[in-house]
């Protein structure tokens, strides 16, 4: 018998790690969310019927969110500033779903008016009587020289992505410890794992949600029922550079560059709504080669460095020329 065990493990185990090495050189997800998406738990199962709280619901990721689980069955608390953006949005989950009206709440919301979160997360227990999950997707990019920002745009970068973060997560975390139950999900960035050019303040505020997070989630072992879950996102074709800081408060970016090559929002939310569903605390969600790059981060920081210093020299270099700063690192196709 122990003779078959064996025998049999010579061919699982260089399976196992053939069919893994296969995911991470053409997969655009780490390797536990790709074993979730091949065995786990499927979205629409898991989330129908849970109360999600999505914030900068009016675009970009967070409005892929909404639509896709309004697919799932989920109840909707849909928040961001512009509450006609909102309104939209609600709509559109309301044409392409199963889910009723009165299963999705607008409630407008601004990050950086802090004490207006007590109130807000008041009125969506309120509502639907708890929260089961929230999905702090708000923020904003950027897009300048260090040497040219201002000290403002830091500090306004740091209010909106980071305190304003914690400032909500803050009012949630005491009511889901009560109930002993929920998940906090924070879509952070790849450039919370690494370097970024041209994005020093942005780069700075998702680091500072990645290492609050992971500390929450050690603070919160004894809620095992719990999840604390940050999702790193790679390029995704979204809104999110056209809002982007640049050197000077509300000064607009002048090119907002090609989205073409980045990873559709509705396949980066998808993956999202797997790690959820199967309680992935760490997602990284990138086409290649920037999910590879994540990995030589990790594991190889030496070889990061060099990668980091070349390719940010030409999205510099593009920068300052007024090309799109990201063709530094997509390379389009030829056309006849």
């Amino acid at each position: 018998m122990e003779c078959c065990i064996v025998s049999a493990l010579w061919y699982v185990i260089p399976f196992y790690f053939l069919i893994s090495l296969l995911c991470l050189i053409f997969g655009d997800a780490d390797l536990t969310l790709q074993w979730a998406c091949l065995t786990g738990h499927r979205p629409e199962k898991k989330l129908k019927g849970l109360v999600v709280w999505i914030t900068g619901a009016s675009s970009g990721i967070g409005e892929e969110l909404a639509y896709q689980l309004a697919k799932c069955g989920s109840h909707l608390i849909l928040s961001a500033r512009r509450e006609d953006e909102l309104k939209r949005v609600k709509r559109t989950c309301l044409e392409h779903s199963e889910i009723q009206d009165k299963d999705i709440l607008v409630l407008p919301l601004d990050l950086l008016e802090r004490a207006s979160h007590e109130k807000k997360t008041q009125t969506a227990v309120q509502y639907f009587g708890h929260i089961d999950i929230l999905i702090n997707n708000g923020g904003r990019s950027q897009r300048s020289l260090f040497l040219e920002t201002s000290v403002d745009v830091y500090q306004a970068i740091m209010e909106l992505n980071f305190l304003g973060t914690v400032s909500l997560t803050k009012q949630v975390v005491p009511h889901m410890t009560q109930r002993g139950t929920g998940s906090i999900v924070t879509v952070s960035s790849g450039a919370g794992l690494a370097g970024l050019p041209l994005a020093t303040g942005y780069c700075a505020s998702k680091h500072a949600l990645q290492g609050f997070f992971n500390s929450l989630r050690t603070e919160l072992a004894d809620y095992p029922k719990i999840l604390v879950s940050t999702v790193c996102p790679g390029p995704v074709q979204s809104q999110i550079v056209h809002n982007a800081f640049t050197e000077e408060m509300n000064k607009s970016v002048p090119t907002p560059g090609d989205q073409e090559y980045k990873m559709p929002t509705s396949r980066c939310v998808h993956l999202t709504l797997v790690g959820i569903a199967n309680g992935v605390k760490e997602m990284w969600i990138s086409q290649q080669p920037f999910l590879l790059f994540y990995y030589v981060w990790q594991y190889t920081p030496t070889i990061a460095w060099f990668l980091t210093n070349m390719l940010g020299r030409k999205r510099v270099k593009n920068f300052k020329a007024g090309m799109d700063a990201d063709s530094a690192y997509f390379t389009k196709p030829k056309t006849s």
